[in-house]
C-alpha cells in the first residue's frame, strides 16, 4: 500500500501502524468510530480537532484529527441508500487485502470528504462495500486500510474512494450507545437483510408508490422486530432504521 492517501480537495494523510481501537457503532444510517456517548461529548470533539464534518445540511464523512498529533482519532461515515443494481454488483472486484493501520494528517487543515454514493451488498450482508461512485468497478481497488475492527478504506490510485464494514449486524446499535458485545442471533441477521431492502432501491421506490408487496413487506419487519425478544437492543436499531418509512407508508 502506498504510504500517502488522498481525500477530497487534494487533502492527504500518511498511512501510520496505529488503527483505532474503537469498537464500530452501525446506526443503519451511518458507522461511527469514536468515544464520544451523547451530543455534548461529540461538539466537544469536533471542537477539539480538526478535517471534515457536517455543516448544516451538508453531510459528508467526517474524519477528525487531534491537532498536536496531527493521527487520526475519529471517523463518521455516511450509508448511502442507493443499492448497486444485481449487474453491478457481480462487477465487484475481490476485495484487496487489509493492512491494519491508523492515519497522519499531512496538514493542520480542515477539508471535506463526499460521502460515498454506492451501495453494495454482500450475500446475507455479511459485507457492505460503500463506493464513491460506479465508475469505481471499473477498475481494481489497490488496498484496504484497516482504521478500526472490521471497517476499511478502499483505496485506488492512492486515493481514498470508498469504505467496507465487515459483519454489520455484529455493531447494530442505537444512536451513541455500545454496541451489545454478545452475537447477533440468527433472527437480527435476517431482519438486517430485511430492513437493508426495505430503505434501498428498488424496494423504497415501491414503497413510496405504495405498490402492496412492498408495503406487506414493511409491515411484516416492523412487526417482526417489535415481537423479537432476543437481540432488544440491536432489534431497537432496526426499528429507527425503518421508522419513518413506518410512518410515512406502513398503515396504506
Amino acid at each position: 500500500m502506498t504510504t500517502k492517501l488522498s481525500f477530497d480537495g487534494d487533502w492527504r494523510a500518511t498511512v501510520t501502524d496505529d488503527p483505532l481501537h474503537i469498537t464500530p457503532r452501525f446506526t443503519g444510517d451511518s458507522v461511527d468510530l469514536a468515544r464520544y456517548a451523547d451530543v455534548s461529548e461529540r461538539e466537544r470533539l469536533l471542537a477539539d480537532t480538526f478535517g471534515s464534518q457536517h455543516w448544516l445540511w451538508d453531510t459528508p464523512d467526517v474524519f477528525r484529527f487531534a491537532p498536536d498529533s496531527r493521527k487520526l482519532v475519529g471517523a463518521e461515515l455516511q450509508l448511502p441508500y442507493v443499492y448497486a443494481a444485481a449487474e453491478t454488483s457481480t462487477r465487484l472486484p475481490v476485495m484487496p487485502a487489509v493492512r491494519r493501520g491508523g492515519l497522519r494528517a499531512d496538514e493542520v487543515r480542515d477539508f471535506r470528504h463526499e460521502m460515498c454514493t454506492v451501495l453494495c451488498r454482500a450475500p446475507e450482508d455479511t459485507v457492505l462495500t460503500c463506493l464513491r461512485d460506479l465508475d469505481v468497478l471499473d477498475e481494481p481497488l489497490e488496498a484496504g486500510l484497516g482504521i478500526a475492527p472490521d471497517v476499511a478504506l478502499l483505496v485506488q490510485h492512492g486515493t481514498v474512494v470508498g469504505w467496507s464494514l465487515t459483519d454489520p449486524a455484529r455493531y447494530l446499535t442505537t444512536s451513541f450507545a455500545a454496541p451489545d458485545p454478545a452475537p447477533p442471533v440468527p433472527a437480527t441477521r435476517r431482519l438486517l437483510t430485511e430492513c437493508l431492502d426495505l430503505v434501498t432501491t428498488p424496494v423504497v421506490d415501491d414503497l413510496v408508490d405504495g405498490e402492496p408487496a412492498a408495503l406487506a413487506r414493511l409491515q411484516g419487519a416492523d412487526k417482526a422486530l417489535r415481537e423479537q425478544r432476543e437481540d432488544r437492543h440491536r432489534a431497537e436499531a432496526l426499528l429507527e432504521l425503518i421508522a419513518t418509512y413506518v410512518e410515512d407508508y406502513g398503515n396504506w
